[in-house]
C-alpha cells in the first residue's frame, strides 16, 4: 500500500456503504480508505438494472474510473489521490485523504467457524490482513450491514456504521412543527404588541425572548384549559414575528369533506393542508392518528369544492422501490391497487357520509374517482406535475435522494403532501435518522412555504389505542 500516514485513519468500505451513497468515497476527510477486491466483484454484479441500488452501482463506478484514470499499476497501488475528482462535497472540504484498491493478496487466516467463501468473510480476512500488516494504522471497517458489525467485534476489528447519511444525531431532536406557550407568554409578548384584522383574518405583531426559537409556518397554541389559542407564524426573526390565528376545524361548521378534528394537532395539520401559501407538508405520527385521512379530506376539499387543484395524485413506496411492480394484470393504477389499501380505506370513509343515501354515495364515489389518480413512484422521474395535490404515503421509506427526486417534480400550483411514522421504516439500511422522510422535516423547518405537524393521539379506536399500548 506504499507510504503510509500514522495520523490517519484507515477505512475499509464494505459494498453496502456504495450501494447507498456513491460519494462515500469522498466523505473521509483527510483519512484513508480501502476498497476490497470482493467489493469491486459485488458492485460488478450489481450493476445491472433500473433500482436506485443498480444507479448508485454505476455512479460508483464512475467515481473509480474517474480517480484511476491515466494512472499507472505503481500509481494505483501507492494510493489514489482523492482530493483530484471533480467532484466536490458541498458543504464539506474536499477529500485530502488516498483510496487504496486491493491490488495483492492481504487475507489471514480466520476462525474456522467463518471459513468458507462467503463475501463478508473474505471482507473480515482482507482487515485483518490489513491489520497485521500495518499495525501502526487505525484500521476500521465500515458497513451498514450490522451483522458484518458484530463480527468483526468479535475478531478484534474495529467496525462502524456510515454516518454520513445521517439526518440528525438524535432523532428526538426532529422538529415537531408546533410549540406550546408558557402561562406567562402574553405577559412577556404583549409590550409593542399590534393586531389587526384583513379580510376576516386576524393578525399579531409580538416582540418577545421565545421568538428566536419559532420558525415560519410553526404553529403555536396555549394550553386547552386556558383560552384555548393557537396561531401559525408567517413571519420571524430574532427578536419580531407576526402570526395569524387559526381556524377551528374541531367545529362542525367548519368541517372539511365532513371530517372534524379530534384534538388539538389534527386541527393544526387540517390549517396546514388548507393554507394556499404552504406547497409542502410533512406528517408524521404513528398509525391511527389520522394523517391520511385528513390529507384526502383537505385535498378532496381543495380540488372538488374550491377548484384549486386539477386532481389528486395518490402514492406509495412498494418496498423496495425501484423494483418492477409486478406482472399483475391491468394499467398502472390497477398494478397499484394492492399497495394503496390505507389510501383507499380513507377514500371509503369520506365517501360514506351517514347523511347521504345511496345515490348521493354512488354520485359522490364516481366524481371523487374521476378526480383521484393512483401512481407508481417507480415512474416519477423526468415528470413535472402541475395544479396537482400529491399524496406521498408510507415517505418513511424513501432515501433522501429518492425524496429529492419526487418533490422536485412538483410544478407551478402544485401542493405535495408527505406521511408517514419514521418509527416504521421497512427500506433496507435505512433508519429513523437517515430516512428522506427525516431529511425533509429538518431541512424544510425554515422555509416559510412548507409546514410539519407531528401527530401524537391515535384517534382510530379504543381497541386499537389499547393494542399499541399493551402489546
Amino acid at each position: 500500500m506504499g507510504e503510509t500516514h500514522t495520523e490517519r485513519n484507515l477505512y475499509i468500505l464494505d459494498t453496502n456503504v456504495l450501494m447507498h451513497d456513491p460519494t462515500a468515497l469522498f466523505r473521509f476527510a483527510e483519512h484513508d480508505i480501502f476498497i476490497p477486491m470482493i467489493v469491486l466483484e459485488e458492485l460488478d454484479a450489481a450493476k445491472k438494472g433500473l433500482s436506485e441500488v443498480s444507479r448508485n452501482v454505476r455512479q460508483t463506478n464512475r467515481f473509480i474510473a474517474e480517480l484511476i484514470d491515466g494512472l499507472s499499476n505503481e500509481e494505483i497501488a501507492s494510493g489514489i489521490e482523492l482530493h483530484k475528482t471533480t467532484f466536490r462535497n458541498g458543504r464539506n472540504s474536499t477529500p485530502s485523504g488516498k483510496l487504496f484498491l486491493q491490488t495483492s493478496d492481504m487475507d489471514s487466516e480466520l476462525p474456522s467457524t467463518l471459513a468458507g467463501n462467503k463475501n463478508d468473510n473474505t471482507i473480515l480476512a482482507s482487515a485483518k490482513g490489513i491489520q497485521m500488516t500495518y499495525p501502526e494504522r487505525k484500521v476500521s471497517i465500515v458497513s451498514k450491514d450490522i451483522n458484518l458489525r458484530i463480527k468483526a467485534s468479535a475478531l478484534g476489528i474495529p467496525a462502524e456504521d456510515y454516518h454520513h447519511d445521517l439526518v440528525l444525531d438524535d432523532v428526538s431532536l426532529l422538529h415537531k412543527g408546533h410549540f406550546e406557550l408558557p402561562a406567562d407568554f402574553w405577559e412577556q409578548h404583549s409590550k409593542d404588541m399590534h393586531s389587526w384584522q384583513d379580510e376576516g383574518r386576524t393578525f399579531y405583531q409580538l416582540k418577545g425572548p421565545l421568538i428566536k426559537d419559532w420558525h415560519a409556518s410553526d404553529c403555536i397554541f396555549t394550553d386547552e384549559s386556558a383560552d384555548d389559542f393557537s396561531a401559525i407564524v408567517r413571519e420571524a426573526d430574532e427578536e419580531e414575528a407576526l402570526i395569524e390565528v387559526l381556524n377551528d376545524h374541531t367545529q362542525p361548521r367548519n368541517a372539511v369533506w365532513g371530517i372534524t378534528a379530534r384534538n388539538r394537532e389534527q386541527n393544526l395539520a387540517l390549517n396546514l393542508l388548507l393554507d394556499p401559501e404552504i406547497d409542502f407538508v410533512t406528517l408524521t405520527g404513528v398509525a391511527g392518528t389520522g394523517k391520511t385521512l385528513l390529507a384526502l379530506a383537505a385535498g378532496l376539499h381543495q380540488t372538488i369544492e374550491k377548484n384549486l387543484y386539477r386532481e389528486i395524485i395518490m402514492t406509495r413506496v412498494t418496498v423496495p422501490l425501484g423494483d418492477d411492480i409486478g406482472f399483475l394484470p391491468g394499467t398502472e393504477e390497477e398494478k397499484m391497487t394492492p399497495w394503496m389499501g390505507a389510501l383507499l380505506d380513507n377514500l371509503e370513509v369520506l365517501n360514506c357520509s351517514e347523511d347521504k343515501d345511496d345515490w348521493q354515495r354512488a354520485a359522490t364515489h364516481d366524481l371523487v374517482s374521476n378526480r383521484v389518480k393512483i401512481r407508481s413512484l417507480n415512474f416519477m422521474r423526468g415528470r413535472t406535475f402541475l395544479n396537482k395535490y400529491i399524496i406521498i404515503d408510507e415517505a418513511q421509506n424513501l432515501t433522501p435522494k429518492q425524496m429529492k427526486a419526487l418533490v422536485t417534480r412538483g410544478g407551478p400550483g402544485t401542493k405535495i403532501i408527505c406521511i408517514g411514522d419514521i418509527q416504521q421504516i421497512d427500506t433496507p439500511y435505512l433508519t429513523e435518522a437517515s430516512s428522506g422522510l427525516t431529511y425533509a422535516v429538518d431541512n424544510f423547518k425554515s422555509w416559510k412555504h412548507s409546514g410539519h405537524m407531528s401527530l401524537k393521539r391515535s384517534e382510530r379506536s379504543r381497541l386499537a389505542e389499547f393494542a399499541a399500548e399493551a402489546l
